[in-house]
């Protein structure tokens, strides 16, 4: 099946079409030696044997984590929609599997898509820095593409050898920008660097060329980008949907010889590559596989989430958890908002996070004052929090009615060195606070296998038997090991 998809392409000299400017910028330098061209070279020759213990193990936690939030994603409304749309729109291609629906199989590059919005659908996927949410633009194109090789599926290392790569490259092409490291105003970055990601992970599952893979970016950026106005709406899962369709779709595209721009990913005078996304853009070639290169994951490990939300409300919740604790014990129990005169949020500035009134659970999911009050009231926030009837609970909304919020100069919006502050004065007088700087589940202090594995089967049990639940905790744990992929593949449904 690969040797199909794969086709010898002409020469960056050859290609047709090019922008004035692009081809004088062509001349010099070579064509070898441009960021776009290091980049290619990167994903086709990187080696499972370049992969870490240390990547390899946090990779396959990201792999666990992210098939959990796709399983119980896969009970959304906005999946729900998702699937009928493309059951509807497109004829029938049993091919590749549906997360959570038993003998339900669309075509890759519609499997992509609908896996992609079941992992964003709650906002419960994981978090890296610079700002994304790397693993679901991904994971559900490489289980795609694997589903789609009949012969011979690929060993399970080098599932994870492509994995890691669309990881490593949109930690890479992130750091291109001062603007990527900060929570997001303009585009939402799974939908820039996630089709990315996706597009090179796949380019890497079918062993293209390097100037196929170079082809394969350049296509997908202009697949990319995707604007915050639609954070906090049934739109923003389909960022991520996209991402991992579209990245697929561009390096199926590549293999069969389309081409594109071999300067997408260098900043050329006059004719905006893929720096149209950034304000500031200053990039750098990526160092060959065998030239010591140690992989992003290594340096730094991923964020996971311990309830669907933006990441940005971990802190707050943490914060309101522990004056929880203050006003009612380590015992159950809740507060109510006739002790509270007044609540002080004191949050980095972020206009599509601070909702002081929300009135959806996307909403919900984005609202520095929804979570800071949900765990005021009940100690922690869950899954269970944005449910209908947890949205319109009386005590909830007297207290969001109580809340201010303030944005300290020392508290930017940027996932490494925000905190989260919140303040509660009672009606005696007296004032309490609570303060998280670093919540658990962030990578500088990441859940513990335990918590993962929880986390996992609650989110899967949701969908699957609690057998097929352990032996997905098994295949995952062992991915590396195994001859192919098929046990995986086999246990989504």
């Amino acid at each position: 099946m690969i040797s199909t998809l794969q086709k010898t392409i002409r020469p960056v000299w050859a290609v047709r079409g090019l922008h004035k400017s692009a081809v004088e910028v062509l001349k010099s330098p070579g064509p070898e030696d441009t960021v776009t061209a290091s980049y290619g070279r990167f994903i086709s020759e990187v080696k499972p044997q370049n992969l870490s213990s240390v990547v390899l193990h946090r990779s396959k936690r990201m792999v666990l984590d992210s098939i959990g939030v796709g399983l119980i994603g896969s009970t959304t409304d906005v999946f729900e929609l998702a699937l009928q749309h493309c059951q509807h729109m497109y004829a029938p291609d049993d091919i590749s599997s549906v997360y959570g629906r038993r003998g339900s199989r669309l075509s890759p590059t519609l499997a992509a898509f609908v896996n992609g919005v079941a992992t964003h659908s709650m906002d419960f996927d994981d978090t890296w820095h610079p700002a994304t949410h790397p693993s679901g633009a991904v994971l559900p194109a490489v289980l795609a593409l694997s589903d789609m090789m009949p012969s011979s599926k690929p060993s399970g290392l080098d599932f994870l050898l492509a994995f890691n790569v669309g990881i490593e490259i949109q930690g890479r092409l992130m750091r291109f920008s001062h603007e990527a490291h900060n929570i997001p105003k303009r585009f939402h970055p799974p939908s820039v660097v996630g089709t990315m990601g996706s597009a090179a992970a796949c380019a890497r599952l079918l062993s293209l060329s390097h100037s196929q893979c170079s082809h394969a970016l350049a296509i997908a950026a202009s697949l990319s980008g995707a604007p915050m106005a639609n954070a906090a709406t049934q739109s923003k899962p389909l960022h991520i949907g996209n991402a991992s369709r579209l990245g697929l779709e561009a390096a199926l595209l590549a293999s069969r010889g389309l081409e594109a721009s071999p300067l997408v990913l260098d900043a050329v005078a006059g004719v905006a590559g893929f720096n149209a996304f950034y304000e500031d853009y200053v990039p750098e070639p990526l160092e060959s596989p065998n030239d010591g290169h140690v992989f992003l994951l290594e340096e730094q490990d991923m964020g996971f989430k311990r309830f669907p939300a933006h990441l940005g409300m971990h802190w707050v919740a943490d914060a309101a958890a522990s004056v929880h604790k203050l006003l009612v014990g380590f015992g159950p129990g809740i507060i109510s908002p006739s002790q509270v005169q007044d609540i002080l949020l004191r949050v980095p500035k972020s206009k599509y996070i601070n909702r002081p009134f929300p009135e959806s659970e996307h909403e919900a999911r984005h609202s520095f004052q929804f979570n800071a009050c949900s765990a005021l009231l009940d100690g922690e926030v869950t899954v269970q929090s944005f449910t209908p009837a947890a949205l319109r609970r009386p005590d909830l909304l007297a207290l969001l009615s109580r809340v201010r919020v303030e944005h300290p100069q020392d508290n930017p919006a940027n996932f490494n060195s925000m905190y989260g502050e919140v303040q509660v004065t009672l009606v005696e007088g007296e004032i309490l606070k609570g303060r998280c700087d670093t919540f658990y589940g962030h990578w500088r202090n990441p859940l513990t296998n335990e918590s993962l594995r929880k986390k996992f089967r609650n989110n899967a049990g949701a969908v699957l038997r609690s057998e097929q639940v352990e032996r997905l905790i098994d295949v995952v744990k062992e991915l590396d090991t195994l001859g192919d992929c098929r046990d995986l593949l086999s246990q989504l449904q």
